[in-house]
């Protein structure tokens, strides 16, 4: 097999190899380049010790050099990369589920090897061929995630690969290798011993793929129980009403699938409905109710996404689409305009939210029992049409949007101060109202 890798990777094996060193492209790139992937990163495993390394190429940063890891960087300007170079290793005892308490490095690609993850990315590659010692290319065409040896000995290692096992799986749509998934169900409770962060990362990578739906074996194997146990409420809340055919945690399943693979999108939607449970209540006639579940789903949100260490803007974007997921925004141009400036604020910068919230909205329609997901699809279908002829109109929306400034106030009289931001937003309010009053002379011979 011949994989195509970028001439500077290609310039740094050769220049390992003839300078009397093994080198191999590994991991991750290997197995990407066979599924006819581009690769987002192009690991190198060398003979070569790191200070070998580095006498061989004038830039590199130390980046991992305790276990063996140096970057070397690679042309210039526009052109420059960084590629980690890692030397042949094997690694000691693992005791904190994440890191060898040392390693040693060694001369054998294989022991090299056989310390890697899955054997999907335990697979290395260089001009003379494709080495796979565990069956990996056999797993690649059968579509199966398989732990390299015991996967239990693998999971002890570092507990964050029960999580990449399912999140592998949700990326390839591949089903894990039964002993592979007994492990990771014996295992699952360890990942309380993962840093919040490299949980984030995980389950961030989850949620993009191509199968976001991959959460429910996430759920099966015992993994949300200790990163999300919100999540396993929902999976547990049933839904006894007309407007709904799933339960709390097979609708937000349902509707990951539906809205675009982006972070804050899929994001809202996982956390849409999450306070249901909190929030579920049962009348006389057997009907489920969730009264005020978005506002609850708001604060719990916040608190996951605390938790789980993400930045404040993907946190204010995320809490802001679950608190309007089920507005209904207007059935005419005036009330849409009304629902952006309340949604929105009275600044013209989060214009391009309604989108997004709308987005969330149709995941949530399509996710809804059959008789009823067409009624709201319509709905919102209106919804986006008005928008976009408001914006076609260009419409007024903010305070940026106003025929009149701060400076125009001063000038007839007004005091700098509360005053003047009371009547600016005044004349906003009556502008969305009837857009045709933004003009300078109206809005100054009126009294707002």
């Amino acid at each position: 097999m011949t994989i195509r890798a970028p001439g500077q990777v290609e310039a740094i094996l050769r220049k390992l190899k003839d300078a009397g060193f093994e080198a191999y492209i590994v991991g991750g790139c290997v197995r990407d380049s066979i599924l006819g992937r581009t690769p987002g990163d192009w690991d190198i495993t060398t003979s070569a010790h790191p200070e070998e390394i580095k006498a061989l190429f004038p830039r590199t940063v130390d980046t991992g050099i305790r276990h063996g890891t140096v970057t070397v960087l690679m042309g210039h300007g526009e052109n420059r990369r960084g590629y980690e170079v890692t030397t042949y290793r094997i690694d000691g005892e693992y005791r904190d589920a994440r890191h060898p308490e040392n390693v040693t490095f060694t001369a054998s690609l294989k022991e090299d090897l056989k310390r890697r993850d899955f054997t999907i990315n335990a697979m290395a590659w260089n001009e003379e061929g494709i080495v796979d010692l565990f069956g990996g290319m056999e797993d690649l065409q059968a579509h199966v995630i398989r732990a390299v040896g015991d996967p239990s000995a693998r999971f002890t290692e570092d507990a964050l690969r029960i999580m990449r096992a399912v999140r592998f799986a949700s990326q390839l749509d591949f089903r894990i290798e039964d002993h592979t998934l007994k492990a990771v169900r014996e295992m699952a409770p360890s990942l309380s011993r993962i840093s919040a962060e490299r949980i984030r990362t995980e389950l961030e990578k989850l949620l993009v793929s191509a199968h976001p739906e991959y959460l429910r074996l996430a759920y099966e194997s015992g993994i949300t129980a200790v990163i999300l146990p919100e999540f396993d409420a929902c999976m547990q809340t049933p839904q006894n009403t007309p407007y709904h055919k799933f339960n709390v945690g097979e609708h937000i399943l349902k509707a990951l699938e539906e809205v675009p693979a982006e972070v804050v999108l899929r994001l809202a939607v996982l956390f849409h409905d999450i306070a249901k449970p909190l929030c579920h209540t049962r009348d006389a006639a057997g009907r489920d109710h969730f009264y005020g579940h978005a506002e609850k789903g708001v604060e719990v949100a916040d608190r996951i996404m605390r938790r789980l260490k993400f930045d404040n803007t993907t946190r204010r974007r995320v809490m802001l689409l679950v608190r309007h997921h089920d507005d209904i925004l207007g059935e005419d141009p005036r009330q849409l305009r009304r629902s952006i400036v309340r949604i929105c604020g009275s600044a013209r910068t989060d214009r391009n939210f309604i989108p997004l919230l709308l987005q969330v909205k149709e995941a949530d329609a399509r996710a809804h029992h059959d008789d009823y997901i067409r009624e709201r699809l319509d709905r919102i279908g209106r919804e986006r049409r008005m928008y976009e002829q408001i914006l076609s109109n260009k419409d007024p929306l903010s305070l940026e949007d106003l025929a009149v400034t701060g400076q125009d106030l001063i000038a007839a009289g007004v005091c700098p101060g509360e005053q003047m931001g009371v009547l600016l937003r005044r004349m906003l309010y009556d502008v969305v109202d009837t857009p045709e009053h933004n003009t300078r002379e109206y809005l100054l011979s009126h009294k707002f």
